[in-house]
């Protein structure tokens, strides 16, 4: 009985050695070494000592700079990868391209301004990625070419002001798109083309202003449009009815809205679309005119087209009377005429009679 206790020991000596030779000082290794918590260990490098069989590897809140090429070769099983809250401003190409199995990948809050298409090489698998607040621009074709099984992409609090047409070309399965906090001025047709599978465009906190009337045409899967805190003042009637879901929510609260008889027009036909539902239509409201200013848009949308109306009944009447005036002096001039040349006859037929 005692060797097999004494036994017991050594094996469990062995095994916790073996462990703790593969966790990092500062890590955290749990569940047979299948995740590994680094948060908060000060690294400014990527660990050397990370587990073959980790699938979580948590480097998060660290001072981690420069991901280098094939950083990870030796953990290929890695599924879900946080490195989130650090310094990384570079990410050579290949960075990730040995994580075949890579789920998610978080690396929000970092300083990352360009992504080269070999950022995305080997992460045909990825599920969601998260680049939210860092210092990215503009994106172009090369941006994410190699992620055809993303589903969800977060780009919010960048300081993009530039989408190229074809800049998600790869990503036929993206569900959700947050694009919110950026420095977007307008949305060009061809941005959006392959994304039929997008059930969420999140576009709030831009600077938008303008809109071609088929950019989201494509986006056949849409249920949630937010468009919030922009600067739109106006929109086209054809640039949502080319949305083409059985049902879409669509977010406007929070920009410079001209309140005149055209917009009123034009939200009186879109809440006619009954696959259409404008949620926050009871808090637009008036930037201009300053007689306006800050009313609520459905307090005074009956109003809007009563100057206008009244224009038209002045004119359409100004326009009869002087069309019966013009009749009614025709009608004298004829009459005149006619009782002119009675008067002329009858002077005639009286000087035939003198002879």
């Amino acid at each position: 009985m005692k060797e097999l206790v004494f036994l017991l020991l050594v094996v469990t000596e062995v095994s916790s050695r073996f462990r703790s030779s593969w966790c990092e000082l500062g890590c955290d290794c749990r569940g047979d070494l299948k995740f590994t918590i680094c948060s908060r260990a000060l690294f400014t490098q990527l660990p050397s000592r990370v587990a073959p069989s980790t699938e979580l590897l948590d480097l998060s809140d660290n001072h981690i700079s420069v991901i280098p090429e094939r950083s990870f070769s030796k953990n290929r099983k890695l599924r879900v990868l946080l490195l989130q809250n650090n310094n990384i401003s570079v990410v050579e190409d290949g960075g990730f391209s040995q994580l075949e199995f890579l789920q998610k990948l978080d690396l929000s809050w970092n300083q990352i301004s360009t992504l080269t298409e070999g950022f995305s090489v080997g992460l045909a698998l990825l599920r969601e990625l998260q680049l939210a607040h860092n210092r990215l621009t503009s994106l172009d074709s090369l941006s994410f070419p190699h992620l055809d099984g993303l589903q969800r992409l977060n780009l919010t609090s960048n300081a993009i002001h530039t989408i190229q047409t074809r800049s998600f070309s790869s990503m036929s399965a993206l569900r959700q798109l947050h694009l919110e906090d950026n420095q977007l001025t307008s949305l060009r047709s061809g941005i959006f083309s392959m994304l039929r599978s997008l059930e969420v465009l999140n576009l709030a906190g831009n600077r938008i202003s303008e809109m071609d009337t088929s950019v989201f045409k494509p986006l056949v899967s849409m249920t949630l449009l937010n468009l919030a805190d922009n600067q739109l003042s106006k929109i086209y009637f054809k640039t949502f009815l080319s949305i083409h879901t059985y049902s879409t929510h669509i977010l406007l609260e929070g920009n410079p809205w001209n309140c005149d008889c055209d917009l009123q027009r034009l939200f009186r036909k879109l809440r006619s679309i009954q696959r259409l539902f404008l949620d926050d239509y009871y808090n637009l409201t008036c930037k201009t005119p300053p007689v306006l200013q800050d009313y609520r848009l459905m307090d005074v949308d009956t109003e809007l087209c009563i100057a206008e109306t009244v224009t038209v009944l002045i004119i359409t009447v100004t326009v009869v009377i002087t069309v019966l005036a013009a009749m009614l002096m025709g009608e004298r001039k004829r009459k005149k005429k006619k009782k002119g040349k009675h008067w002329t006859q009858q002077g005639e037929l009286s000087d035939e009679s003198d002879y």
